[in-house]
């Protein structure tokens, strides 16, 4: 199983980056081998990510951000879900792996609790009340905050997007430009080999035609004697 991680290395977005680094440093943390994949350099992981996020997954442009988490082709969550298994000390459950023996998620792990995509029921408080759930404040859950970065975000890597497209283009035309003026040298060298060896085998015939005029005038000398 390959854990992949979509991400936007040239983002302009701080947001982004943090809640890039924030995934990664911990991963990175936990042992978990995981592939880096690039959406702002590639066309082809940016729409394979945008295919794979569950429609109920989208924000309302239907447009995800990175990061975005998946193993291997089963989607994981994106940065909130992936907050929220951290904090509940479920991360690799979130990632469809199982936990380390004689780590706190093996310790703690109860599939009763286990909800799919990495959304994960609260943890009881076994030491007072059992069934009662312990409520996680919205402030420690940053919720709030990761809808106005996320909104923020939104425009700054389309356009990060749009401006990836448009060098590609020019790279592309600059590569065309240099093959052109490549062929043209070699045009120009192939015609001046040609010309060289032309006069130089013209020079040989000369140089035959000389030898074979002196070799006749001395068969001549050599009988009028």
């Amino acid at each position: 199983m390959v854990i992949k991680v979509f991400l936007a290395t040239s983002s302009g977005s701080t947001a982004i980056k943090k809640k890039q680094q924030d995934v990664v440093g911990y991963l990175e943390a936990l042992k978990v081998d995981y592939t880096p994949l690039d959406i702002a350099c590639s066309e082809q992981n940016r729409m394979w990510m945008r295919q794979n996020v569950p429609e109920e997954k989208k924000p309302s442009n239907g447009i995800p951000l990175p990061p975005q988490i998946f193993n291997e082709e089963s989607y994981c969550g994106d940065y909130e879900t992936f907050f929220d298994a951290k904090e509940d000390n479920a991360v690799f459950t979130f990632l469809g792996l199982p936990p380390p023996p004689g780590s706190k998620e093996a310790d703690q792990a109860d599939p009763a609790h286990i909800v799919e995509n990495g959304t994960h029921a609260e943890d009881s408080n076994t030491d007072e009340a059992p069934d009662d759930p312990i409520e996680v404040p919205v402030e420690e859950r940053n919720g709030d905050a990761h809808e106005e970065e996320a909104e923020d975000g939104e425009a700054e890597v389309e356009e990060e997007e749009g401006e990836a497209e448009a060098g590609e283009e020019e790279e592309e035309e600059e590569a065309a430009a240099v093959d052109e003026e490549e062929e043209e040298d070699t045009e120009e060298q192939t015609e001046e080999v040609t010309e060289d060896t032309a006069a130089a085998e013209e020079e040989q015939e000369e140089e035959e035609l000389r030898s074979e005029e002196e070799e006749e005038l001395r068969e001549l000398e050599e009988e009028a004697e």
